[in-house]
């Protein structure tokens, strides 16, 4: 993630019984699925790229008030890691509610949103043997991704998204069958074909994971771009993800408080700037002040389009799938940006970060304006 979708020289009938290692673009179905997603898309690259991650199914549900997360013990807000047995007891005590899901995690996310751009993209992750599995496989699918998924007899990960009336998010998060996925489910054929490899850092607790990702990335010469995703997990691990930057990563993503984390530099530019001595490229995203983008010395600074925000899930995960579409289509920083900002806007306008195909065209026709 030889086939014969373009996606890439990888063998789709791997199969390795010891490991539970199944592709899931054996699937029959796939490459009618996938012509028949690009077909909506102006085909604007050739560039692949593969990304990895936590596969979660996000079911966003809006909350009628917040009496459910006092009665749950879920602060306002926050994250909370929960086990299997509180994650089936949330999801029973809100089905009465309005809900959606989505094929989600970090990573999954920046690959939906340059896959809708017409990028031609793969996915590793880890999933179980059950429903919310089979859900991520085929929603990746249906959106022209094309699965590289190791099954585990665990159940598969999730993400509550509990949206207040006031579209604050408070996440019951679990992991399942995601966090298990580990270095020896990476084989170097996973990666050839791509151009680019885009990891989330919520993977980067996992330091033998990441540096072997890295390596067999690099050895197949592709281009990396890391997500740092969370402050505190930057904290917990800043010389494992220092010392990665600096040997294997090309592109490096940080919002103002990871950005912190990673320099101890309280000024976003200042960030911005010992951010680029890691890597050739170096992004802050400040929120509503747009973003500041670093490379050979030059220094930009990207605005943000004019939305009315609902719900910011998955905004940062858009703008990084947006400026790598960019980068991959030959744009300047600048125009990559924009990019970047056309697609993180959108998707706060909408509950959770997948948008309608209604809204891709839309975004499609502002994107294509850029390429020209």
């Amino acid at each position: 993630m030889c086939f014969h979708t373009g996606f890439s020289s990888i063998n789709p009938l791997c199969y390795c019984k010891k490991k539970l290692l199944v592709f899931e673009a054996q699937s029959p179905h796939f490459s009618l699925l996938l012509q028949a997603s690009n077909k909506k898309i102006k085909m604007s690259t050739s560039k692949k790229v593969l990304g990895l991650g936590n596969a979660l199914t996000d079911i966003m549900t809006q909350l009628e008030d917040e009496s459910i997360l006092q009665n749950f013990g879920l602060p306002k807000g926050s994250m909370q890691l929960v086990d299997k047995t509180k994650s089936d007891l949330v999801i029973e005590g809100t089905k009465h509610l309005k809900t959606s899901q989505a094929a989600g995690g970090s990573a999954a996310n920046t690959i939906n949103g340059l896959a809708k751009l017409g990028a031609k993209c793969g996915f590793i992750g880890k999933i179980g043997r059950d429903s919310f599995g089979e859900f991520f496989s085929n929603d990746m699918i249906t959106s022209g991704i094309q699965p590289l998924l190791i099954r585990s007899t665990t159940e598969s990960g999730r993400a509550v998204a509990l949206v207040s009336p006031d579209s604050e998010r408070t996440f019951a998060t679990y992991l399942g069958a995601s966090i298990e996925l580990s270095a020896t489910d990476l084989q170097p054929d996973n990666f050839k074909g791509y151009d680019y490899l885009h990891i989330e850092g919520y993977l980067v607790q996992n330091h033998d994971l990441i540096e072997k990702a890295l390596q067999l990335a690099k050895a197949e010469g592709l281009l990396v771009s890391l997500d740092l995703a969370s402050y505190n997990i930057v904290e917990e691990n800043l010389a494992f993800l220092q010392e990665m930057s600096k040997k294997y990563v090309d592109i490096l993503f940080a919002n103002e408080e990871e950005a912190r984390a990673f320099t101890g530099e309280e000024n976003p530019e200042k960030a911005l700037n010992i951010m680029s001595d890691y890597v050739d490229i170096a992004i802050v995203k400040v929120g509503k002040n747009g973003s500041f983008i670093k490379k050979d010395g030059e220094k930009i600074k990207v605005g943000v389009i004019d939305v009315n925000s609902h719900d910011t899930t998955g905004a940062g995960d858009l703008y990084a799938g947006g400026f790598l579409f960019g980068l991959m289509s030959g744009l300047s920083l600048d125009k990559a940006g924009k990019i970047g900002a056309i697609l993180s806007g959108n998707v706060i306008e909408v509950m959770g970060a997948k948008m309608d195909e209604k809204r891709w065209a839309k975004i499609n026709q502002e994107v294509n304006k850029i390429l020209v």
